[in-house]
């Protein structure tokens, strides 16, 4: 396995000028040795660039990609002995499921019994062991792509697993339990695992940290926790949760506060930064209650969903539309009612410039 560490931009173009020209911003970020990683953002933000520029298959236009304190910026994916599995399926459709998990191995001559050892191993962990003597022309589009993701784990000696979207072509039942197995061969072989998705639920159930990404910007790395309880970045806030964090334009002076002409009363023990903010707090923060209290902002109820396992309610604060989620056996407020949001709280962030202020 390998520590990367990336000091470097990237555009497809000459002579870069503006941010819109870049495809990655100028960025530093170290994965460390044997750590489990996410790349996450929407489809053109970079991510797949940055997969490529790790394994080998593109240049960055500046900068440096170093393994373990070595530049391999200009070295080829088989110098920096680096497995990649991609969105679909590439296997030899002639082989067999076990001659296929064996062909990385092979080239490399490693000894007949040792293939056979880690091909066993590898089919146990992905439920394929029933299969090995199968053509793979025979076999469905996930299950080729489970042979794919074993080809990319067969080899223990790789400086690192890099995944792009592999999961894209497998049933979503199947989804859950390739996520699973995953994170299960990732505790078990120690491997140095780098998986691009779009889909939050995959990164954050699959990886350790989370690099999500927007617009060629890496704006925040962090755990699971890190990310839902205190994005560093109003994207993030926006990005992560299912709905997003919820944004309120805010003003405060001298430790009033005020949003959208509404003033709110601080609670005591909290400090809201001066000037201009964008206040962000989650759907399950935003507590409901039917009389007005320190933190509070009044508000009209426009909608209410029954979910299953929650309630959304949509309510109508001083012109912008925020999210309350509720436990599915409280009681909901009318279509109608007027109520009170605590806004104001342990779980409430302020930005300023899209930015977090601590």
């Amino acid at each position: 396995m390998a520590q990367i560490e990336l000091d470097l931009a990237h555009a497809y173009t000459p002579n870069p000028q503006l941010e819109t020209d870049y495809a990655l911003m100028p960025l530093k970020m170290t994965f460390r040795d044997g750590g489990a990683y996410a790349l996450l953002g929407p489809s053109g933000c970079g991510k797949t660039t940055m997969l490529n520029i790790m394994s080998g298959l593109v240049v960055p236009s500046q900068g440096t990609v170093k393994f373990d304190g070595v530049d391999v910026t200009r070295s080829s994916p088989q110098a920096r002995n680096i497995a990649q599995v991609f969105q679909f399926p590439v296997i030899y459709d002639t082989m067999t499921v076990a001659q296929n998990l064996a062909f990385p191995l092979k080239n490399r001559q490693v000894p007949a019994d040792q293939i056979r050892q880690r091909v066993g191993q590898i089919a146990e962990m992905l439920d394929m062991s029933h299969q090995l003597d199968m053509r793979a022309a025979g076999l469905s589009a996930d299950q080729k792509q489970k042979i794919s993701l074993g080809r990319g784990l067969v080899r223990s000696d790789v400086s690192a697993v890099l995944f792009d979207e592999p999961l894209t072509v497998i049933d979503p039942h199947l989804k859950w339990q390739l996520r699973r197995k995953l994170k299960q061969i990732h505790h078990e072989l120690k491997l140095t695992l780098i998986y691009v998705t779009h889909d939050q639920v995959e990164a954050l159930t699959f990886a350790e940290e989370v690099v999500v990404m927007t617009r060629g910007k890496a704006v925040q790395v962090g755990s699971a926790e890190a990310l839902f309880e205190r994005p560093a970045h109003t994207f993030v806030g926006h990005f992560i949760g299912s709905p997003g964090m919820n944004f309120l334009p805010a003003q405060a002076v001298g430790g009033e506060l005020s949003l959208q002409g509404q003033a709110v009363q601080v609670p005591q023990g909290l400090a809201v930064p001066e000037g201009d903010l964008k206040l962000g707090i989650r759907p399950e923060y935003l507590a409901v209650s039917e009389v007005a209290e320190a933190g509070t902002l009044a508000a009209v109820v426009r909608q209410v969903q029954d979910v299953g396992t929650y309630q959304m309610v949509t309510c109508d604060a001083v012109g912008v539309l925020l999210k309350v989620r509720l436990a599915p056996q409280t009681q909901a407020p009318q279509v109608g009612a007027q109520v009170f949001l605590r806004v104001l709280g342990p779980h409430t962030c302020f930005y300023k410039n899209e930015e977090l202020v601590a």
